[in-house]
C-alpha cells in the first residue's frame, strides 16, 4: 500500500519535475551561450558537486582533497555555508560554530586547522575576497558548487553515489536530481561513490560506458572506510574501534543527521545486537528537547548494562555544543569519522591529476604565466583544449 502511494505521489509532482527541469535548460542554455557569465580565474580552482540532493559523500572527498593539496600548496576551501546563521562572506576561526559557518566547513576548519575555510553564498565574490585576504594563496577548493556556474573551474569534479543511479533517477520534487544525467557533460572527472566491497570490475566497466560522454572525461571509484571512534566531548582522548566497544556491551544508540545513515547503521550492526536509531533531517540544528529524548532512553539502558553513544563526525560539530549534559554521559559519547578509498589502484592516477593541475597552474607557477601571456597576445593562434585541465 506504501509503495503504491509513493507511487502515486511522485507521478503526481511529475509536472513540477517538467517545470523545473525547463528552468535549469534555460539557465544552462543562458551558461553555455555566455549570455550568464562564468568567471574564470587566474588561481587553480577545484569544484565537487552532484547532481543529485545530499547523500553523495561531498566532504569525505574534499577533505581528501585538502589532505592532498595541503602538503604541498597553500590551500583554501569556499562553500555556502548551509543552514549557517551568518550572511555573506564568513572566514572561519579558531573558535568558530557550526552556526557561524555551516557544520560541514566546521568539520574541515577543525580537521585541518591551518587551512582557511571561508563561507558565501556568491561564491564570486568569495574567491576574490579570499584571494585578498591571503595574497599567498594557490588553490581554492569549492564544495558543492557543480549548479554554481558563475565560476569557471579548473577541474570541474563530479561526484555520483552507487547505491542511487542517477539514470533511474527523475528531477526535483519526483526525484533527487538537481539537474538531468546529461549534465554530466560539464565534468571533467566523475567519481563514483560508496562502492560496496563486492562490486566487480565487469559493473565497474559498464558504469564508467554509461557515464562518460567525452574523451577527455575520467571515471574513477571510491568506497567509504570507517575509522575508530572519536569522543565527542574531549576528542584529544584514545580512540577505540567498534569491537573494543562490543567488547563491552551489545547496545548502543546511533544519533545521525545526514542525508541518509543506512552504511553507518549497517556497519554498527555488525558490532552490535542492538542498536538504537534516531535519524534526524541532514544538516539538523539539535535542540535541547532532541536531546532529551536520547537522555532518557540512555538512562534506561544505563540502569541496566553499560550503554555508549555514536553519532557522526557532522554532527558532532553541534552536539559538542551542548556542555550541560551528565559527565557519565559525556564520556561515552563518540564519532565516527569516514574516508574515502579509491578501488582498482587509481589512487595514485588521481592524485597525479590533480597535482599536476595545481603545480602547473598556480599563479607563482613560470610556465602558467607564459602560458597566459600566450593567451594574451596570440588569442588568435590559441586553442583552449578542455581536456587541458585535466
Amino acid at each position: 500500500m506504501k509503495n503504491k502511494l509513493a507511487q502515486f505521489q511522485k507521478f503526481a509532482l511529475f509536472p513540477l519535475s517538467f517545470l523545473y527541469g525547463m528552468v535549469v535548460w534555460v539557465r544552462n542554455i543562458l551558461f553555455d551561450l555566455n549570455i550568464l557569465p562564468s568567471k574564470e580565474y587566474d588561481i587553480p580552482i577545484i569544484s565537487v558537486g552532484n547532481l543529485t540532493v545530499g547523500g553523495t559523500g561531498k566532504t569525505p572527498h574534499v577533505e581528501y582533497l585538502v589532505q592532498l593539496l595541503s602538503k604541498k600548496f597553500v590551500v583554501a576551501t569556499l562553500s555556502r555555508g548551509y543552514k549557517r546563521k551568518t550572511k555573506g562572506f564568513f572566514l572561519a576561526h579558531e573558535n568558530s560554530t557550526a552556526a557561524q559557518i555551516g557544520d560541514e566547513p566546521l568539520q574541515i576548519k577543525r580537521k585541518f586547522k591551518n587551512v582557511a575555510v571561508a563561507v558565501d553564498a556568491k561564491r564570486t565574490r568569495g574567491i576574490e575576497k579570499l584571494q585578498k585576504l591571503i595574497p599567498d594563496l594557490q588553490v581554492i577548493i569549492l564544495d558543492d558548487a557543480y549548479q554554481h556556474r558563475y565560476v569557471k573551474p579548473g577541474i570541474s569534479i563530479l561526484l555520483v553515489d552507487y547505491t542511487r543511479n542517477i539514470f533511474d533517477d527523475y528531477l526535483l520534487p519526483a526525484g533527487r536530481l538537481r539537474e538531468p544525467a546529461s549534465s554530466r557533460d560539464r565534468a571533467d572527472i566523475i567519481i563514483v561513490t560508496k562502492c560496496p566491497d563486492t562490486v566487480k570490475p565487469i559493473e565497474l566497466r559498464l558504469l564508467e560506458k554509461q557515464l562518460i560522454q567525452y574523451a577527455y572525461q575520467k571515471v574513477f571509484f571510491t568506497k567509504i572506510t570507517y575509522l575508530p571512534l572519536i569522543s565527542v566531548f574531549d576528542p584529544n582522548s584514545p580512540a577505540f574501534k567498534p569491537e573494543d566497544i562490543a567488547a563491552q556491551t551489545d547496545e548502543i544508540i546511533v544519533i545521525s543527521g545526514i542525508a541518509r545513515n543506512e552504511g553507518m547503521v549497517q556497519y554498527l550492526e555488525n558490532f552490535f545486537a542492538t542498536v538504537h536509531v534516531f535519524q534526524f533531517a541532514d544538516h539538523y540544528n539539535y535542540s535541547a528537547r532532541d536531546l532529551h529524548q536520547i537522555i532518557e532512553l540512555f538512562a534506561e539502558i544505563s540502569e541496566k548494562k553499560k550503554c555508549f553513544l555514536i553519532t557522526t563526525e557532522k554532527d558532532a560539530t553541534k552536539i559538542s555544543a551542548f556542555n550541560s549534559l551528565e559527565e557519565d554521559m559525556k564520556k561515552v559519547f563518540y564519532y565516527l569519522p569516514i574516508q574515502i578509498e579509491f578501488l582498482e589502484n587509481k589512487q595514485e592516477t588521481f592524485d597525479s591529476l590533480i597535482y599536476n593541475y595545481v603545480h602547473n597552474n598556480r599563479p607563482d607557477n613560470i610556465l602558467h604565466k607564459q602560458e597566459k601571456r600566450k593567451k594574451i597576445d596570440l588569442p588568435f593562434l590559441y586553442i583552449e583544449r578542455k581536456d587541458q585541465n585535466t
